[in-house]
């Protein structure tokens, strides 16, 4: 971790969503950050990523909003629960694997529930652009979508589209309005990226679609596991990497350090560049024309085809 922060506001922006807002102990600035940046936080013995957020952004303090998981593994309560105003909690540098293309014509954010955290500061920045944009946003009701209220003052541009008023959102039917021109940015929960990219993917033309995932996009193997060597340049170090186990889980074995927060493929914190050989590519992060390049890739659930692999580390 990099930064000791303490929460100078917590306020509750939805049902079940509580909105932090970290600064530095002493007020000075704090490190430059682009919209669809995330952090971690170290909530306890646990660490969690979150989406930097806010409409309106100072340099002194970063936002995030955290939505209660019942089923979860334990951060989403520790932030809800124990940590009050004042509290000193440990953050990393911002890190961005869903960044805005600046180029884009014109863009429809699709955000679901808590996703719309990364939405709100690229809203911001391609209204500084003067970019046409829309937001298209669903959740279960108008209780548990935040920022309802700041949304409204870009009028018929925001879409609002909570399930227990208008049921299940036609993504096709949105998808095949949009201009062919247009690019598709949105996060939320899987069932939603799914069907969205299997609509985009479909539209004539297809339409250009980024997304950010809370969790594992199921990914099916187009061979066999098999195991392969690894060698970790920096190290001179050669190692193989038998079936059922992971490259990052090797290296940590054999001293090796690959930073790595969510060991699943979603962070994007262990991303590792690739000199030799041709990766599996199984995270939920890189796009399919980065995944292609074999430019890097994720040891944490990545493998090779290639019976081997140099890696930068």
């Amino acid at each position: 971790m990099d930064l000791e922060l303490r929460v100078l506001q917590r306020r509750s922006v939805a049902d079940g969503i509580v909105e932090l807002t970290l600064a530095h102990p002493d007020g000075c600035a704090l490190p430059p950050w682009d919209a669809g940046a995330h952090i971690d936080l170290e909530l306890g013995e646990l660490l969690r990523q979150y989406s930097l957020t806010g409409l309106e952004t100072r340099d002194d303090r970063w936002i995030v909003s955290i939505l209660r998981e019942q089923a979860g593994r334990g951060g989403s309560r520790y932030a809800h629960e124990c940590l009050p105003d004042g509290s000193p909690v440990r953050v990393s540098l911002p890190r961005n694997h869903f960044r805005l293309d600046a180029q884009a014509p014109r863009v429809l954010f699709v955000a679901g529930g808590i996703g719309i955290t990364p939405i709100l500061p690229m809203i911001r920045q391609l209204e500084a652009a003067g970019t046409p944009w829309e937001l298209f946003y669903c959740g279960r009701s108008r209780t548990s979508m935040a920022y309802l209220d700041e949304l409204a003052k870009f009028g018929d541009r925001v879409r609002i589209r909570p399930d227990d008023e208008f049921g299940i959102p036609d993504l096709g039917t949105l998808v095949s309005e949009t201009a062919i021109d247009t690019v598709v940015y949105s996060c939320g929960p899987e069932s939603l990226l799914a069907t969205l990219e299997t609509r985009c993917a479909e539209a004539t033309p297809p339409r250009q679609l980024r997304v950010e995932r809370f969790v594992p996009k199921i990914v099916e193997p187009t061979e066999p596991d098999h195991g392969f060597d690894v060698e970790f340049a920096q190290s001179g170090l050669t190692v193989t990497v038998p079936v059922g186990r992971s490259i990052l889980e090797v290296a940590e074995e054999c001293g090796v350090d690959i930073i790595s927060s969510c060991s699943e493929g979603t962070c994007g914190t262990c991303e590792t560049p690739v000199l030799e050989g041709i990766p599996d590519h199984r995270d939920s992060v890189l796009t399919q024309e980065e995944q292609a390049s074999c430019a890097t890739m994720m040891p944490c659930v990545s493998r090779a085809k290639s019976a081997r692999l140099v890696l930068d580390v």
